[in-house]
């Protein structure tokens, strides 16, 4: 089985990753966060090459992702990749964000079905890597995801990373396992499976159903539990000393990247991680005011003292 970290942005960078595989032992295989390729002869951009840049990933098997719809661009970034020595290169139709999608990207592309058949023709010809897609159902309804499959497969993907929701559900409601099977079913190439494996319970549940599966992707169940990936292959769940040696390795490297804004950013991670305590309201209080690293590091020390770790860490919408 292989486990992988999902792409989310401002929080499964390249710090992060880092810091995870340091402290509980790579994954089998991490996504960037979305990237918008250059324009053809042009370089990626500071903040994209912080991402993908191999002194970064050292070690680690990474996946860039890219957002776009322009096959000449998408064409051109693979071929930057392929020149840092990525083997890879997966297509963003999965993001639900408003925006994105009014731009025709990501989920967006969904609504043009053809446009997307034409694109991946083009790109799977002519991309100096392999194209993987990670892809939603559809827009609005489950019914379009016959017709969207169906495009899928004719193509030569070396992998499709499905995330059984709609574009308008976000990330509410109950994922369909039984559009997973099907794409398991006819799909020609790998199948991944992505959305709300969270604790040892859904992935058993999912393996149970489905025990073709062979590559998870997993975001915000790592995020809420950092040791997740250890537990699904019969490790040990975190103790409170391994979260905390987590947080301030993580909480120093995004200083030493981001300075004063690595309290904000890791209070984005506290939305997750404060599941990882029985008291996940207390937590939140604790940590939602502080501003200042002063203030954030006597909030986080009075959360390891005298907060108690969850019986079983599981994150809750």
């Amino acid at each position: 089985m292989m486990f992988s970290l999902a792409p989310m942005e401002g929080l499964t960078g390249h710090v992060f990753r880092r810091v995870h595989a340091a402290c509980f032992g790579p994954l089998d295989r991490y996504y960037t966060p979305f990237l918008a390729p250059p324009r053809v002869g042009s370089s990626f951009g500071k903040r994209a090459m912080r991402e993908i840049d191999p002194a970064n990933n050292q070690g680690l098997n990474v996946v860039p992702q890219l957002l776009t719809k322009q096959a000449d661009e998408f064409v051109w970034a693979s071929q930057l990749l392929a020149e840092m020595g990525y083997q890879e290169v997966n297509l963003n139709v999965g993001c639900p964000s408003g925006t994105v999608v009014s731009k025709g990207k990501g989920a967006g592309f969904l609504r043009h079905v053809d446009e997307l058949d034409a694109f991946l023709e083009e790109v799977c010809a002519r991309s100096a890597v392999p194209v993987s897609v990670k892809t939603r159902l559809g827009i609005q309804d489950d019914e379009e995801y016959g017709r969207i499959l169906a495009m899928y497969c004719r193509h030569p993907l070396a992998e499709l990373i499905v995330h059984p929701r709609v574009q308008k559900d976000r990330y509410q409601g109950v994922p369909r396992w039984e559009l997973y099977g099907k794409t398991l079913q006819e799909a020609p190439f790998p199948v991944a499976y992505n959305g709300d494996i969270v604790a040892c319970d859904t992935f058993e549940e999912l393996v149970a159903a489905y025990p073709e599966t062979r590559h998870v992707m997993i975001g915000r169940g790592i995020l809420t539990n950092p040791a997740l990936a250890r537990m699904l292959r019969g490790g040990a769940a975190a103790t409170l000393a391994e979260l905390e040696r987590f947080h301030n390795q993580l909480f120093s490297a995004y200083q030493e990247e981001i300075g004063g804004n690595a309290v904000f950013r890791m209070k984005e991670w506290w939305f997750y991680a404060k599941f990882a305590f029985a008291n996940p309201l207390a937590v939140h209080r604790a940590v939602r005011k502080a501003r200042t690293v002063d203030e954030y590091q006597q909030a986080v020390e009075r959360v390891f003292t005298t907060e108690h770790p969850a019986e079983l860490a599981r994150f809750q919408t």
